[in-house]
Formats: C-alpha cells, structure tokens, sequence
C-alpha cells in the first residue's frame, strides 16, 4: 500500500473511532439502546412549547422525532411547522438536546401528502402520480433534488418517502386517492424510486421506502382500522424492494399495517416475523433499518396492547417504532414505551442481543449520514 493511502486508511479509521465514541456516550447503556429504538411525536413549534419531547430527548435518549404541521386530535392547524425560520430554529434547537444526533423526520412526499406547505412559505411540491405519469427522469430528479434541499435548510435529515406501493386500485382511500404512487407499473416505481432516492442521498437526506410489503392493493385505510390484503394483494407488489434492494439499496424501509394471509395468516406486517424477517430480510436480502408504521394507528391500536404490539413488533425486526402522537395524543408515550421494552428484556421475552442489533443497525445508519453536521 503506498503510504498516502495507509495516512487515508489511518486518518478514516480514527475518524470512526472518534465518531462511534461520541454517538455511544453510553455504549453499556440499555436504556440508551432502547431509546434509541423510539421515534416519537410531539405538540410544540419551540422546544419551549414541548417540554415532554424534552425529556424523552435529554433522559430517554430517543432516536428521533417526527414531525407534522397538523394536529389531527385537536383539529389545530399548528402543530410544529409554521414558518421555515420557525421549523429550522425548533430542528436545530432539538438536535442540541440530544447527546446521540436524532432522526428528525417528515412525510414530505409531495403533492397531497405535503408537510410543508407553500402557504407557509415552502416551495409547492409535485405528487408521486403527476411524475410517474410525466416518468421524465429530470422531472423526477429536479422534484426530489428540491424536496432534499428544502429539508437540509430546514435541518430535517429523513423524509417518510418515497412511496413504493403500486397504483393497482384507484379506489385506495389512503393511497392511490391521495395521489401517493407513481404508478401501477412496478418498473415505473422503481425507476422513480430510484431517482428521488439518489436525489435524496445525494443532498444527504435519508430515503425510507413504504409501505412494506404493499398498501397500494388496499380496500381501507390502517389509520382507521383493521386492513386485510389478502385477496387483492399480488407478489408483484415486492418488485421494487426486490429490484432496488438487489441494486444496493440499504437505506430504511418503513412496514404497513397491512394483514396479508398470503405472507402470515397471523399477524399484520408490522407485526409479523414472517413477513419482516422471512421475506424483507431472507427473501430479499434487506439488511437495514426497518421502521414501523405509526404504532398509534387503528389497525394496531385497536387490535393489540400496547406492550403485545410492542413485544410482536420488535420479535418480527422492527428496530424504530413510530409513535407518531397524532392519532391519538399520549405525552407519556416514550416512558411507556421504554418501561415496557425494559420489562421485556427483564423477563427475558426479548434478549438484548435483539436490542443490540437493532441498535447497531440504527447507529450504523446514523453515522453513514453524519447526522452531527447540522
């Protein structure tokens, strides 16, 4: 090896140390391990405002916050988007909080599933249907790189997007009537897919695909109860993961509360270790980080305990759980969440060998995108 690059190797190779050091303050710790683990949503457009998420920051050590511009159980039109100084201040403020950098991350898919709004003086976005129907690779781009920088000024390092579902019923109330897919053509999606990602990545934004493994075929919507594909899903519904998955695809991938007799006669995706650990993972290869869908959703809200979901969830391989707190709204989700994880482990119906992988995914994925540089 010539001996520049032996100082390159030497120099990267402190770098990971000093990093890896930094983010684990606590690497004995399993209660950081396991906040680690949470994702959660929160009333406020300051830290001020939001003294519970403050906690769940400082002394939790959640991984990351969601955040929304509506408040859906109070019908309030502020939520924690009201102007992009106000956003920029509340994300930057946030990330000071916490010792390990967070995932600070929103549904910007564009179009109707838009967070932030040109009302509130964002630039307006384009709908996943409207480029798909273009399927021009510098419409698609050009939308993407936009959606990137826009959430680089604004501090936010991961978007809830692209979707992946197909378009295969036009009837869908939560996906295809709200223009969400690019098409009902898996070659489409993934070529779409495939440029809003790069697009992503390239401005350093963290890309999650969703909703695993298909929400496109649904007759209802799992934000509101109980969602059964299993007569309309096809396995033509895996094409994009299996293809972008294949081609080196290694960033998040996000479960549906779909339930799909074909995959577990069961349990619902989310929920289900053979479809997250069978088919995302040993069929297809994934060896990321999967996030659920909000765990505060009907279709697993209404259905299960919270520590049964918990407990399924985490054995299926979902290694960040969403609480998103805006279905419902529990301040105290987060202490719930961890005591519930904690008793868990102490009674030993989950190991913390599980704990750790999921930690070492989610640190991995937090360093490749040096979430510290803000």
């Amino acid at each position: 090896m010539k001996r520049g690059g032996l100082l390159g190797s030497v120099l990267l190779l402190l770098f990971w140390l000093l990093t890896t050091q930094s983010y684990a303050a606590e690497p004995d710790s399993l209660s950081l391990k396991i906040g680690q683990m949470l994702m959660i949503g929160f009333r406020g457009l300051s830290i001020a405002d939001a003294p519970e998420i403050t906690k769940d920051i400082a002394q939790r050590h959640i991984g990351g916050v969601v955040l929304f511009d509506y408040d859906v159980p109070s019908k309030s039109s502020l939520r924690n988007i009201s102007s992009p100084e106000q956003l920029s201040r509340l994300t930057l403020d946030l990330q000071k909080l916490s010792s390990i950098p967070l995932f600070i991350a929103i549904d910007q898919e564009g179009g109707k599933v838009n967070r932030l709004k040109a009302a509130r003086g964002f630039p307006t976005s384009i709908s996943a249907e409207h480029l798909g129907l273009l399927n021009n690779p510098d419409s698609t781009s050009a939308a993407a790189q936009q959606t990137a920088r826009t959430l680089k000024a604004m501090h936010t390092g991961m978007n809830l997007g692209p979707v992946a579902d197909l378009n295969t019923n036009p009837d869908n109330p939560v996906i295809s009537k709200l223009q969400r897919s690019f098409s009902s053509d898996p070659t489409v999606v993934t070529r779409n897919i495939s440029l809003t990602c790069s697009a992503y990545q390239h401005e350093g934004i963290i890309p999650t695909l969703k909703h695993f493994p298909g929400h496109g075929s649904s007759t209802t919507d799992t934000h509101r109860d109980f969602t059964d594909i299993t007569a309309t899903w096809s396995d033509k519904e895996l094409e994009p993961y299996r293809l972008l998955i294949a081609s080196g695809y290694r960033d998040p991938v996000m479960t549906a509360h779909v339930f799909n007799g074909n995959l577990d006669p069961l349990y619902p995706a989310t929920l289900s270790k053979a479809t997250l650990e069978g088919v995302l993972r040993n069929k297809l290869g994934f060896k990321g980080v999967i996030l659920s869908d909000d765990m505060q959703m009907k279709a697993i809200a209404d259905h299960y305990g919270l520590e049964t979901a918990i407990q399924l969830a985490i054995d299926a391989g979902v290694d960040v759980l969403i609480f998103g707190n805006n279905t419902t709204y529990d301040p105290a989700i987060a202490s719930k969440a961890t005591e519930i994880i904690t008793s868990l482990v102490a009674r030993k119906l989950i190991t913390p060998e599980r704990i750790d992988l999921s930690y070492r995914r989610i640190m991995e994925l937090k360093q490749r995108y040096h979430l510290d540089r803000t």
